[in-house]
């Protein structure tokens, strides 16, 4: 062994500075990292081209309180070979900009800022970019930084909002709107690119509306790892496939998942259940199931849709109809997770891999008819006494007894009470736990905060309950091995034909199955004597007592939530080419006179060399939704299509990835978020099958 190095040189040792420093070569390999650029980004000027085909219906609502850009079409950036002095004049000018990122980060969201830096410099290296802190705060508050060079470089390829922050507050009111105003004419803006999702693309439509008569154009960018920001329109035309951060997260979230894979195949005795983000949508569940195999995953929007067509079938045999049949109950949703579990566990799988979407309550119909009820209950009161209800009755107990008085009549005295008697039957069989998650308080959107409520407990609760009945009417065990019980009986010179008959429902399968009426030692030692194997007086064989131990299931489960790890994640290639170009698609849209579109690229499920930047007009995408018990205009969101060939070749493999059977199980390692080498996928799984048609 060598002498002891003194501290301070190791210290500074230079292998010490290396492997100790903030930078790694991955972190260096990304920012030196060069997106590629669609070709109209390479070859000089543009110009914007309407796109009348492209056609969506507008809500009444939004025609009313946005006229100044309800009438906007889909734009095209297209290559302009012959431009004015004028008009290449409009390219090179001066001009300030701003930018802001608003709620949740997502991988990627630095790229859209380098793009637009790069793109503001190449035409004038004296125009500026100011990026707004911690999200519209900065923007209301006029808190700002401008952005440079050695800030963007820094940042590039990186995953976060870092670089300026973010925060949720909505540009909701005339004080907030108009402090927004002065903020961008005191830095004499041209304009405000809004970097978020679905409520901040609303955000933007709302400050274009207001800022049009200055002069300042707003443009939004589509950011939200949960996928759920898709565009087509009224004929099908998809014009945003996908938000990005999407697939970064994805990734993410996919190889974690795959980790526990190996685990569940190594220890045989877990079954992880992992919730990974999506409160409306299950585009993440989707693509993760896709991109690991899983198990079962649970996609809501398949469930909401669900028939039970053997209640159906009963009903019709008593000239009924059963209403119940129609969208899936908590319970029928455990059962169905139950026969997964017993099937699996038949061929000694007593293991597996579970995904779940965040919001997969908002699709089972009991539990959205108690989320629509609590919601209105609410609001009313909010309105009513004009104070808010979780500050009036901050304890369970006190918000369960409103609800009481409202059953019994004492408060809501109409025929038909939105709360009734049968409500409150039904609510006080839930759990506490999540009768207390109904009841918190919204989020600063109006959205029940399903991350707060343990929605994979109260399932696999549900799951291990029946579990348990199932083990005492013998149909739940463990599969043994043929090969392992003959083993074992060879070992103890007993006749494995012979005691198989008595003990196995089918003694010559791969995986042996101790017949249902065995389900304790006693019943197994009567069997055994009804058989002629032993006397009453004699102890059962060891080596049987062994086998029957083994087919004895006990169920573990380990649970996981996926959410803000996948929304840190270092981006993908494909999220920081998509990001980069998003940023550049903003500068061409300003450049154009564009305002209160969202800037987004055409063919983002093909191949890179058919991507094309476009301009979305926000407000046609605006509907009437509740919001904390009120109807606002707000940017529909994109669920997971269940006629899509994503969903059509999930919904025909998931059986075979269940693996009910002797074989091997079917998961896919889908490798880590990296920047080296070339093997990485270059979009979501989701994204190719729906780019398949008939004619490719």
């Amino acid at each position: 062994m060598g002498s002891e190095i003194e501290l301070d040189d190791l210290l500074n040792h230079p292998i010490a500075n290396s492997v100790t420093s903030d930078l790694n070569s991955e972190t260096l390999d990304r920012r030196s990292f060069l997106p590629k650029k669609i070709r109209i980004f390479t070859q000089g000027y543009s110009s914007l081209e309407d796109q009348p085909q492209y056609r969506f219906s507008s809500d009444k609502e939004a025609q009313k309180v946005l006229p100044d850009i309800i009438n906007n079409q889909v734009q095209k950036v297209t290559l302009k070979d012959a431009l004015s002095e004028t008009q290449k004049q409009r390219f090179s000018k001066k001009r300030n900009i701003g930018v802001v990122f608003s709620g949740g980060p997502a991988p990627g969201g630095h790229n859209v800022i380098a793009g637009l830096y790069d793109e503001i410099k190449k035409y004038n290296s004296e125009s500026k970019l100011f990026g707004f802190l911690m999200g519209t705060d900065g923007l209301i508050e006029s808190r700002y930084v401008e952005i440079t060079r050695k800030l963007v470089d820094t940042h590039r390829n990186m995953g976060g909002f870092s670089m300026i922050k973010t925060g949720r507050t909505k540009v909701d009111s005339k004080k907030k709107m108009d402090a927004s105003l002065k903020t961008c004419m005191d830095l004499n803006l041209e304009a405000l690119v809004v970097i978020g999702g679905d409520d901040s693309n609303t955000n933007a439509a709302f400050l274009a509306q207001y800022f049009k008569k200055s002069g300042i154009k707003v443009i939004g960018v589509p950011k939200t790892i949960d996928g759920d920001i898709q565009v087509s329109t009224d004929d099908g035309d998809v014009l945003c496939a996908i938000s990005f951060g999407f697939h970064s997260a994805a990734r993410a979230f996919s190889q974690n998942i795959s980790n526990l894979a190996s685990d569940g195949q190594s220890t045989v005795k877990y079954w992880h259940v992992c919730k990974v983000m999506g409160r409306v949508a299950s585009h993440l569940t989707l693509e993760s199931a896709l991109q690991t195999h899983a198990t079962l995953s649970l996609i809501g929007e398949e469930l909401a849709d669900y028939i039970d067509r053997d209640r159906l079938e009963k009903a019709k045999e008593n000239n009924t109809i059963d209403y119940n049949a129609f969208g899936i109950t908590l319970r029928h949703l455990s059962r169905l997770i139950c026969d997964t579990i017993v099937r699996r566990a038949a061929v000694g799988k007593n293991y597996g891999i579970m995904i779940i979407p965040e919001g997969i309550l908002e699709f089972i119909n009991e539990i959205q008819v108690f989320i629509i009820k609590i919601n209105k209950i609410i609001a009313e009161y909010n309105t009513i006494h004009d104070q808010d209800f979780h500050r009036a009755f901050p304890g369970l107990a006190e918000k369960l007894e409103y609800l009481r008085w409202i059953s019994q009549g004492m408060i809501d005295k109409s025929p038909f009470p939105i709360w009734n008697l049968r409500d409150d039957e039904l609510f006080n069989q839930l759990p506490p736990f999540f009768r207390e998650g109904l009841l918190v308080e919204r989020d600063l959107h109006g959205n029940f905060q399903f991350s707060q409520v343990k929605t994979e407990k109260m399932i696999m609760d549900m799951v291990k309950e029946y579990l348990g009945i199932l083990k005492e009417q013998g149909v739940y065990k463990i599969g043994i091995n043929s090969d392992e019980y003959t083993a074992i009986m060879a070992g103890c010179q007993l006749d494995p034909d012979l005691y198989g008959t008595a003990i196995f429902r089918d003694p010559k399968a791969k995986y042996l199955l101790v017949k249902e009426a065995i389900i304790s030692q006693k019943t197994l030692k009567q069997v055994l004597v009804n058989n002629g194997l032993m006397d009453v007086e004699e102890n059962i064989p060891g080596p049987i007592v062994e086998i029957f131990k083994k087919s004895v299931p006990n169920f573990k489960t380990q649970t996981h939530f996926y959410g803000y790890d996948g929304r840190g994640s270092a981006p993908t290639h494909f999220d920081c080419n998509y990001t980069y170009n998003l940023g550049m698609t903003a500068f061409h849209l300003i450049v154009g006179n564009a305002t209160g579109q969202m800037a987004a690229i055409l063919n983002l499920e093909k191949d890179f060399e058919q991507w094309e930047p476009i301009g979305i007009p926000i407000a046609k995408l605006m509907h009437l939704e509740e919001r904390k018990g009120k109807l606002e205009l707000v940017i529909e969101k994109g669920l997971v299509d269940l006629n899509s060939n994503a969903f059509r070749v999930y919904k025909v493999l998931r059986e075979k990835w269940v693996a009910a059977d002797p074989g091997p199980d079917h998961y896919r390692q889908p490798g880590p978020v990296r920047f080296s080498g070339e093997t990485e996928e270059d979009r979501p799984i989701t994204l190719v099958l729906n780019s398949i048609d008939a004619k490719n």
